[in-house]
């Protein structure tokens, strides 16, 4: 399913997914829960996941390794939600889960940012190791990393 149309449908998940993502790690930060958009970021988020392995590939490459880590770490988030409804440690790993989840797929966005849009493939033409392009993976952790550490402090939802 290498086709342009379903490449742009995969990424429009992904987009749907991030975007939504960014409005419950706002709420994470602010103590409010977000039922409706909670519900999108994490649909759209195990969508994009499943929807990555759809593309052909002769071997197993890190994106279905991301994939894989993000489907367990969506399985946690779901269960600590929806089947244990935040009690007690439960918060926690939601909200830990949910972090992580945003940022596999801000990961994922940057390495395809990267890799796609021609002027950041400029900045870091041959991958992983140019400035540029462990500049913007590191912002990214440290600011999903302040995220997780404060949403822990402060997403207190009422039950």
């Amino acid at each position: 399913m290498d086709s342009p149309l379903f490449t742009q449908i995969h990424v429009a998940i992904s987009l749907i997914g991030i975007a939504a993502g960014l409005v419950v790690m706002q709420g994470l930060l602010t103590a409010r829960r977000y039922p409706a958009m909670t519900a999108v970021f994490l649909f759209f988020t195990v969508l994009t996941s499943v929807t990555g392995y759809f593309f052909r590939r002769a071997h197993i490459l890190p994106s279905h390794i991301v994939g894989a880590i993000s489907l367990v770490v969506l399985a946690l988030a779901i269960a600590a939600l929806y089947a244990f409804r935040l009690r007690g440690a439960w918060r926690a790993v939601y909200v830990v889960t949910a972090v992580l989840a945003e940022y596999l797929n801000v990961f994922v966005l940057i390495v395809q940012s990267f890799l796609k849009v021609p002027a950041l493939h400029a900045l870091a033409p041959t991958g992983t190791t140019e400035p540029a392009f462990v500049g913007a993976q590191g912002a990214a952790l440290l600011l999903f990393l302040v995220i997780g550490f404060l949403g822990l402090r402060r997403f207190r939802p009422l039950v």
